[in-house]
């Protein structure tokens, strides 16, 4: 049994504080910014309720591990609870998007503490208290003795984790997944907007920008992946959506730095073009 605490219940959060309660051989504390009485999770494996949240880093004690699920631009946030929860022995993961999760929390604590993780799982927080699971949740880690320790909490639950020796292909196949996002967030659409022939042209040109960036960076993807990205937006519910459009349409901040900006940043450093994601990033961030 390992004493765990989720730094950031919202929707990714909440998925995966679900499946470690719902599995039952941990430990579980919920960490939030807001007072949270209680966060009901479904699944494909049913309804679990999670007890509520602490709101104040004080009353952290050490843990085993910190699971960090806050948004990409809110790490000083989520820093703020280690030095309660940080002991000698904690590893720290940090589910985000994009592809620089140790670096945003190098300031904090050494890269030999710090555990990325990929996460492709569609979900929504539908309310503070209600988060939905709306299909298969995969994550991936860097290979080694952290890596297999993390996979290992997860056996037997709702999500499933493993260890991958090319980490980075992960990371930046992920980021080409979540590219064409910012359509949704600029239309504020769901994913039916992808069945639009002009909307899917536009879609696919961002998504090899950031294979391109990718290639550029070592990642291996290949050929046809952005039609099969485009693929699983079509096939996804015509009502789906995706954080980035969320946040907008919720007024909050969105992750565009970390998404498309991320594009952008990484072609500039290898001279490869971004038009398009330079473009949408440009409009998303202005409106």
């Amino acid at each position: 049994m390992a004493s765990i605490a989720v730094v950031g219940p919202g929707a990714i959060g909440g998925v995966v504080a679900g499946a470690l309660q719902g599995c039952g051989r941990h430990r579980l504390s919920l960490c939030s910014r807001r007072p949270l009485a209680a966060l009901v999770v479904e699944s494909t494996a049913g309804r679990v309720t999670l007890p509520a949240a602490l709101t104040d880093p004080a009353q952290g004690t050490p843990v085993d591990w910190v699971l960090v699920a806050t948004k990409a631009y809110d790490a000083a946030g989520a820093a703020a609870w280690f030095p309660a929860l940080v002991g000698p022995a904690t590893q720290v993961a940090i589910i985000q998007n994009g592809v620089e999760h140790r670096e945003r929390f190098a300031p904090w604590l050494p890269p030999e503490r710090l555990l990325p993780v990929m996460i492709d799982c569609p979900a929504e927080r539908r309310s503070p208290e209600h988060v939905v699971q709306r299909g298969p949740g995969q994550m991936a880690v860097p290979a080694g003795m952290a890596g297999e320790a993390f996979a290992a909490l997860f056996a037997g639950t709702t999500l499933e984790a493993r260890a991958v020796d090319d980490f980075r292909t992960a990371l930046w196949r992920k980021l080409c997944i979540n590219s064409a996002g910012i359509i949704n967030a600029l239309l504020l659409k769901p994913a039916g907007v992808f069945h639009d022939d002009e909307v899917a042209r536009l879609a696919l040109a961002i998504i090899r920008e950031c294979i391109a960036v990718g290639r550029a960076e070592g990642a291996v993807i290949e050929d046809g992946f952005a039609e099969i990205v485009l693929a699983n937006y079509r096939k996804a519910p015509r009502d789906a959506v995706n954080s980035l459009q969320a946040d907008r349409a919720a007024g909050r901040r969105m992750e565009i730095d970390a998404r498309n900006g991320a594009i952008v940043r990484f072609g500039r450093k290898h001279g490869v073009p971004t038009p398009c994601n330079e473009t949408a990033a440009t409009l998303l961030a202005a409106m």
